[in-house]
């Protein structure tokens, strides 16, 4: 990406930030560290359904996409209408849905989709309550594939918050298998990604 577009990613990104600080969990667009180390989960051979949720603006969409196969689909849920408009300006490629994850299974059916291999989530989940977090979790075991991947994104500066905690139980109470990656310290803040599969 060129010094030019860079810029106008991060602007967009503080711009949407400073007016709706509720939804934004993080004070800069996710590094291409973190990036790079979450598109690994994604497979590299077939072709795959890929989802992303509250993708901001694609900061982990482009190493995404150079892992996917020709005929596999990159969809991505929206809910804020600028950064919308601002995927489809940038990333052409990517398939962005404007709506809610709280509506998520309408919205893939309107897409035509049933099932998807991988849901990768940059949604503020330390930011919402424990009910929320349930809900939007239960939207996203209800569209995941048999064998699929449910990746998201976390902050260790956040670890000691309740809220926290909450959802790393939510994760272990809904997945049979939560692996916590090696921390990402090379992003502000240095953040935690976890994989997790096989939905109880």
């Amino acid at each position: 990406m060129s010094k030019r577009k860079k810029l106008r990613e991060y602007w967009t990104f503080l711009n949407r930030a400073a007016r709706q600080p509720s939804t934004f969990g993080a004070v800069l667009p996710t590094s291409r560290h973190v990036a790079t180390a979450v598109a690994t989960v994604v497979p590299s051979f077939g072709t795959p359904t890929v989802l992303e949720l509250g993708p901001g603006t694609g900061a982990l969409s482009g190493p995404i996409q150079h892992r996917l196969s020709e005929g596999a689909r990159h969809l991505a849920v929206e809910i804020d209408q600028e950064m919308v408009r601002y995927l489809h300006r940038t990333k052409p490629w990517l398939e962005v849905i404007a709506g809610d994850v709280t509506h998520l299974r309408e919205l893939l059916d309107a897409a035509g989709v049933d099932r998807v291999d991988a849901v990768i989530s940059s949604i503020p989940w330390t930011l919402l309550p424990p009910d929320k977090q349930r809900d939007l979790l239960e939207q996203a075991v209800s569209v995941l594939a048999p064998g699929g991947v449910f990746t998201t994104v976390t902050y260790l500066t956040t670890l000691w918050r309740p809220s926290t905690r909450e959802f790393v139980s939510a994760l272990e109470e809904t997945f049979d298998e939560v692996l916590p990656r090696t921390a990402i310290w090379r992003n502000v803040p240095p953040a935690r990604i976890y994989a997790c599969r096989r939905p109880r």
